[in-house]
């Protein structure tokens, strides 16, 4: 349900506010904050495991609801997107900045880092221009501490006009203090008076035009000075959140458009033009910062950082940057492909052993051998597959990515590969949805929330299926290792890495070169600017990693592929066991695509194996050994050399297992993939596209290959 009346007034009837409150009663906080201020550990640690996430309707933005009791009363907290601003450059900025105006939450606590105070107040002192119901939260004080720095938070306090409370949230320090304020606030028990900004005089000029009149129109459901200022810099996304949620028609009203362009008139006589106005403000907000800062900031040791410069003059360097990046991921990648044996075989073991048990209960039943067939070698056995040989590796490679994340290496990755992605006129965020990329295209997918332009999100969506995922790995090795180590000698296993290590840095290329082609083609444009924080090295939080890891991307990524690949194992048995004159659908399918697929180095199995392995890369090989070895189910051989000989006694090459290689890193994105790009986008289009502009890259890719291989006369 939203937000009731009670709390809200008439403003929050819209679906965007929804959240799920227990009863009439119940006090709602929004949490704000920057990013990497620690505002998550506050939120998990003040709603413990009674949490949930969603999305905001109609949003491609997460939104976290938890719960916590405090003196017998019930408190819903929803966390909000982290942002730097409230000046709607993004999607997130817009969720946060409407929930905080029109969704009328009970209190805002705006989060902070003591360790960069100055920074964050930016976003403080614009959320105290909204609301005055405003609880300030300097977290990280032990860090602050440790470096040395001190903040008076008396004296922030009276300087601001709002309460502030330091926490230490990772050891839950000062969160009963900061339960006590947001009590107090909430209940209106304590008065606040937040400081406000004061413009340059020809600004309050503008300003004092239109106020007035905003006043009149909404009341006392929106500030109306701050509203003036913003719909006099042209901030058409708020004059469209209040049409939608106050009730008027703020954008056909004559009178009010006729006060604005007089404000701006007055403005630009005075040579200040809408283009620059928003600098003006932005400076202002910025100054009072830096003003407050120093008055409440004392560092004893001015050079408390040196520990990470030192570390980021190796880690973003010229020189030093990318390799370390590279052989740092290298490691992930290693420790994942070789720590995700032993638990898979496990795993499938056990999976293979409630299939016998299922046989076994089918066969007691009575059920005729085709239903058995159908539903236990057909969607159980495919479901087997996709589990046993997709959770191990995410679960480790998801908790290793984390592990970056919370130390404080992925913004470094970001820096490092920034400049490229500029250069196809690419967001630098998308280097960090591309290393997600490795782990699961489809949590990549998710990660390309993070980038604030929906074109330059949608080129990160669009190319994310570039980079190999964990399920793809297990073809590229497998194929290294049989045919390009196998030619290698003594120097087998150093070509079979270097093999799939060139594999990956060709998708890195093609992802730089398609992003390029797609900015210039169907989504024109310049690239973004954006805020790229580096934040000081911590010390990682085991135990949420793991948690987080695990619950909000393995387990939500498995869940998705489990229900794309239970229907696809049925469609798998029948293309292998229906048959017309002595031959299967899929046989019929194969020698269809046939010619086709020889022009790109393949055949027609091989193609069919691809098109069958759309719930999972990761059951590619298995249907292709069915495929050749005329079977009705999938199945695995007990070698490597096994599985060479096979390959060979179906006409394959070295040219056959490059071109596999090829196409198994540039084809289309696996069902799960496509599944999160629909639920992504909302648009069938842009699915579409996700699923062509990759395979149209593999055709074309595998054909110049096998062609010019044979032109040359090279096989």
């Amino acid at each position: 349900m939203g937000l009731t009346k009670q709390s809200t007034g008439t403003s929050a009837r819209k679906e965007m506010f929804e959240v799920e409150l227990a009863s009439p009663n119940d006090i709602v906080i929004a949490l704000a904050g920057n990013p990497n201020t620690g505002k998550s550990t506050v939120f998990n640690s003040l709603t413990g495991l009674n949490q949930h996430t969603g999305n905001w309707p109609g949003k491609t933005v997460s939104n976290a609801q938890g719960r916590f009791t405090h003196k017998n009363k019930k408190y819903l907290l929803v966390d909000l997107p982290g942002t730097y601003s409230l000046l709607a450059n993004s999607v997130e900025e817009q969720v946060a900045r409407d929930f905080i105006c029109f969704g009328n939450p009970h209190a805002t606590v705006v989060v902070t880092d003591a360790t960069c105070l100055e920074r964050n107040l930016n976003l403080v002192l614009q959320i105290m221009e909204i609301t005055n119901k405003v609880v300030v939260c300097v977290n990280l004080m032990d860090e602050a501490k440790r470096k040395n720095t001190n903040i008076d938070l008396e004296n922030l306090s009276n300087l601001l006009g709002v309460p502030v409370v330091g926490t230490s949230a990772r050891s839950g320090k000062g969160l009963v203090e900061l339960k006590d304020m947001v009590e107090r606030v909430a209940y209106g028990e304590l008065k606040t008076t937040p400081l406000k900004i004061n413009y340059d005089k020809i600004v309050e000029k503008a300003i004092q035009e239109v106020e007035p009149y905003i006043q009149d129109l909404v009341g006392n459901q929106i500030d109306s000075k701050w509203a003036a200022l913003r719909l006099i810099d042209g901030d058409n996304m708020l004059l469209e959140s209040m049409n939608d949620y106050l009730d008027v028609n703020l954008s056909q009203n004559d009178l009010l458009q006729k006060k604005l362009n007089t404000a701006r008139i007055e403005l630009e006589t005075e040579n200040i033009s809408i283009e620059n106005l928003r600098d003006r403000i932005v400076s202002n907000i910025v100054k009072t910062a830096e003003k407050i800062d120093k008055e409440v900031v004392s560092l004893k040791n001015k050079s408390h950082n040196q520990t990470d410069r030192k570390i980021d003059r190796v880690l973003t360097s010229k020189l030093f940057g990318i390799p370390s990046m590279i052989a740092l991921l290298g490691l992930i990648f290693w420790i994942t492909i070789e720590g995700a044996n032993v638990p898979s075989a496990m795993l499938a073991q056990g999976l293979f052993w409630i299939e016998g048990q299922l046989t076994v209960f089918f066969l007691w039943f009575g059920t005729p051998m085709w239903i058995h067939d159908m539903l236990v070698l057909g969607v159980y056995r495919t479901l087997a597959w996709v589990v046993a040989v997709m959770l191990p590796p995410m679960a480790i490679f998801f908790p290793l990515f984390t592990l970056l994340e919370d130390v404080g290496y992925l913004p470094r990755v970001a820096f490092n590969l920034d400049h490229y992605f500029k250069k196809a006129c690419a967001h630098g965020k998308q280097a960090l949805t591309m290393c997600m990329g490795f782990g699961c295209n489809a949590a990549g997918i998710i990660a390309c929330r993070i980038i604030e332009s929906p074109r330059e999100r949608l080129i990160a969506t669009i190319t994310n299926n570039f980079v190999p995922c964990n399920g793809r790995f297990p073809t590229l090795i497998a194929l290294a290792s049989i045919f390009i180590a196998s030619a290698a000698g003594a120097f087998s296993s150093f070509a079979a890495t270097l093999s799939v290590l060139a594999a990956i840095v060709l998708g890195v290329i093609i992802t730089f070169f398609i992003s390029g082609l797609l900015s210039k083609t169907i989504l024109k444009g310049l690239p973004s600017s954006f805020t790229l924080e580096l934040p000081p090295y911590r010390k990682p939080q085991v135990g949420r990693i793991i948690l987080r890891s695990i619950f909000d991307r393995t387990l939500f990524v498995l869940g998705r592929a489990v229900v794309v690949a239970a229907p696809a194992g049925l469609v798998i048995w029948a293309m292998a066991n229906i048959t017309i004159s002595d031959a299967s659908l899929l046989t019929y399918c194969a020698q269809f695509l046939d010619p086709f697929a020889r022009s790109l180095g393949l055949d027609g199995y091989i193609m069919m194996a691809f098109i069958l392995g759309l719930p999972a890369n990761e059951i590619v090989i298995p249907i292709l050994i069915m495929s050749y070895m005329s079977k009705g189910f999938m199945l695995e051989l007990d070698s490597l050399t096994e599985m060479r000989q096979l390959f060979l006694d179906n006409g394959w090459t070295w040219l056959t297992a490059v071109c596999m290689m090829l196409f198994s890193l540039n084809h289309w994105p696996c069902g799960t993939t496509l599944w999160t790009i629909r639920k992504e986008t909302q648009s069938w289009k842009w699915t579409w596209v996700s699923f062509l502009v990759p395979t149209a890259t593999g055709i074309v890719v595998c054909f110049i290959v096998a062609q010019g291989v044979r032109l040359f006369g090279l096989v």
